[in-house]
């Protein structure tokens, strides 16, 4: 529900209001947080006279731009904080951007090429049109309620309506100001293999700003903000999350100024950006949304997983269970040929498992990663004959079939950059920067995506392929293929677009193929590429220990369903650890359940313990995939010390899974209860397998169950309960 009084709008999303006005021709932030039917003003900005704060009265120093809360940070009016847009014209970059109009709307066509979430039956659109006549530029503001979700979304377009070419330097999706407070920010930090690390730090005057120039979101960094209020833990406090629905270049910040008021701003990076607009023409920002709670951490997660779940994942497959898979690659890497991959796609089917995925090495002469990047033909010598034969053997089986592809990389020995060595993102007269052995393609170039339109057209139309993993190795450097400064300026903005209509184009063609993204793991995991992809392999990384923090972080604010997780080899390939079958499968099931090792070299014993995990998921996928997550004890504490234990409860109606890993074996130190949250007080549920212990909710959420680990390290319990009355 959006409400319009005079100049005042009351943006309603279910149980979360963001209310702006008018005040001195600028629009203001009222109030962000907790829904407010009827608002009459309770809580103005006090003005009063601030020093070095300047305005634009000489009889009247209490009010400043300097002091208010905006929704739009510009240079050069006496607002010294982080501006949010900042364009070249005239001589200048000085804006003004004031409130000309709002109307109110059902529908709109959303940013242009930009990917955002579906609109609800009950969403609205704000729309409100701000202008700086002297720059002759208009700044329009798109506001969108998710009420069955209590979730706003936001993003921006610039129009020039003068007669002269201007140029935007920044122009970010989101900016608003918020109250003197005593927050705490929360990013998703890390590194390639360790990717979504919590960092929760406290807030004082100064600037903390996350971000990636990397061409992509990056396994550094999400694109998200995660504000809290100081106290807030995981069943209570104020929670506020900002999340980017944006592949590409981006950057956020939070800056508390010299009076203690807070300036959260998220958008596209600055850096290597500029957008000249013609008279006339417009530039779009990617979307944000933007979530609340007072109920604590849980809570936020809880309603960016429905959320994303229902609006932004892929239709038809959002709601669809997940397959259980097996993936070649940490058992074989490129030394494959057709007997090792039917070898393992047989004893794969035999214990239950239910799609085989062919990984890296299956076209032209790729031996290795130095080499056919680009030319995706199929290597019938490796492969022993055709990759349909291939198919159909797997199909044979009752296995699903996928295959792995990275459309936007390009080799230098590869028979396509031979013939298109300019496609190759570049700067002219410097020699080429490798990673991995490779190139980038530019998907500035609308050339090169007809191209790889066609060329995966062909591959996925004549082919029986059930599931892609579309992989990409390497982040962006040399961007320098514009025929000018600005051109280039453009490339690494416009690289995106060319990815997500490529995306779209292959997924909406083949809608029922289950599309999964993979960037070296979690490197490129954010909103933006979630749109087009039903899931996401979150980390290289597939040690089991390792994962607890990786699934934590992604937790935070992803759900289940998007988060492939892999039982893999003893000793784990990354991390050489040594970790039991049993600790591997459980932390593998917090999530979709697959496989990543040579299962025919597995003892018989080995292989029923296999069958009995894929039997058990199956039997609990719904839980994990559809049902609610929450988090009873973490791998880190709110200091970010690492605890020795992680306790995760996925749940719906009928069924409560509960899993525990200890890390480190303890001496005479007694083990902890762990309590159990959200379930019916007086209903009684069933513990499966030992059909004789029942307990009610009340009893599980408030005596808890004692843990009882056997001795040693990197331990693992789980427990099933049916509700029964």
């Amino acid at each position: 529900m959006i409400k319009v009084q005079d100049q005042l709008f009351n943006i309603i999303a279910g149980q979360f209001s963001l209310i702006l006005g008018v005040h001195h021709g600028y629009v203001t932030v009222k109030h962000l947080g907790g829904a407010i039917d009827e608002y009459r003003q309770s809580n103005p900005l006090v003005e009063k006279d601030h020093a070095f704060s300047g305005g634009p009265y000489s009889d009247d120093r209490t009010y400043s731009p300097d002091t208010q809360r905006h929704v739009v940070g510009q240079l050069g009016r006496s607002d010294f904080r982080q501006p949010s847009v900042i364009i070249e014209h005239h001589q200048n970059q000085v804006t003004d951007f004031k409130f000309e109009s709002a109307e109110v709307l059902k529908e709109f066509d959303g940013p242009k090429g930009l990917p955002m979430p579906r609109l609800t039956a009950e969403s609205e659109i704000l729309h409100l049109q701000l202008i700086d006549e002297v720059a002759s530029l208009k700044l329009h503001l798109y506001y969108v309620t998710y009420p069955e979700y209590s979730t706003i979304g936001q993003f921006t377009k610039i129009e020039n309506i003068g007669d002269e070419t201007v140029n935007v330097h920044k122009l970010l999706s989101a900016m608003i100001d918020l109250p003197n407070g005593q927050y705490d920010l929360m990013t998703l930090q890390g590194y390639y293999g360790m990717e979504r690390k919590v960092v929760r730090q406290p807030l004082q005057q100064g600037l903390i700003e996350i971000g990636s120039i990397r061409g992509s979101s990056g396994h550094g960094q999400t694109p998200a903000l995660i504000l809290l209020d100081h106290l807030t833990q995981e069943e209570y406090g104020e929670a506020l999350s900002l999340q980017l629905m944006y592949s590409g270049n981006f950057e956020a910040f939070a800056q508390t100024n010299q009076l203690g008021e807070l300036r959260l701003g998220i958008g596209i990076n600055e850096t290597q950006f500029s957008y000249d607009l013609a008279p006339g023409a417009s530039f779009d920002t990617p979307f944000v949304i933007y979530q609340h709670t007072y109920q604590g951490l849980n809570a936020l997660t809880q309603l960016s997983h429905q959320f994303i779940q229902a609006q932004v994942l892929p239709q038809p497959h959002q709601y669809q269970l997940r397959p259980i898979l097996i993936n070649n690659w940490e058992a074989t890497y490129f030394d494959f040929n057709s007997k090792k991959l039917k070898a393992i796609a047989k004893q794969a089917a035999e214990v239950g498992i239910e799609l085989f995925v062919l990984d890296d090495g299956w076209f032209g002469k790729r031996q290795n990663d130095l080499s056919s990047l680009g030319d995706w033909v199929v290597n019938t010598e490796k492969l022993g004959g055709e990759l349909s034969e291939l198919i159909d053997y797997v199909h044979d089986l009752g296995l699903q079939f996928g295959l792995w592809i990275e459309p936007e990389m390009i080799s230098e020995d590869s028979d396509l950059y031979r013939q298109h060595p300019d496609w190759v993102i570049q700067v002219p007269g410097r020699s080429h920067t490798y990673s991995r052995s490779q190139l980038v393609l530019n998907l500035a170039n609308p050339e090169v995506v007809s191209y790889l339109k066609a060329t995966f057209d062909e591959l996925l139309a004549n082919h029986k392929i059930d599931y892609i993993k579309w992989d990409s190795n390497r982040n962006i450097s040399d961007v320098g293929n514009g025929s000018t400064y600005l051109d280039t300026m453009k490339q690494s903005h416009q690289y995106v677009l060319g990815l997500y209509e490529l995306a779209s184009y292959l997924t909406n063609k083949y809608p029922n193929i289950l599309f999964e993204s993979c960037s070296g793991g979690g490197g490129r995991n954010d909103l933006g590429m979630m749109a087009y992809f039903d899931q996401t392999w979150t980390s290289d990384n597939t040690d089991a220990i390792e994962r607890l923090n990786i699934q934590y972080g992604s937790s935070m604010l992803f759900p289940a369903i998007h988060m492939g997780a892999h039982v893999s080899a003893a000793p784990n390939h990354q991390m050489k650890r040594m970790t039991s079958l049993n600790t591997r499968g459980h932390v593998a099931m917090m999530g979709n359940l697959g496989y990543e090792l040579d299962i025919t070299s597995m003892t018989e014993a080995q292989l029923m313990k296999v069958s009995q995990q894929v039997a058990t998921y199956k039997t609990i996928r719904p839980v994990i995939q559809l049902g609610k997550q929450v988090r009873l004890m973490n791998p880190l504490d709110s200091s970010n010390q690492p605890q020795n234990y992680t306790a995760v409860q996925h749940y719906n109606d009928e069924t409560v899974v509960l899993t525990v890993v200890k890390v480190l074996s303890t001496m005479e130190k007694m083990e902890p209860v762990v309590k159990l949250k959200h379930l019916e007080l007086n209903a009684d549920y069933q513990l499966v397998g030992k059909e004789h212990i029942i307990y009610s909710g009340a009893e599980l959420m408030y005596a808890g169950i004692s843990l009882n680990f056997p001795p040693g390290d990197f331990v693992s319990q789980q427990w099933v309960f049916k509700r029964i009355k």
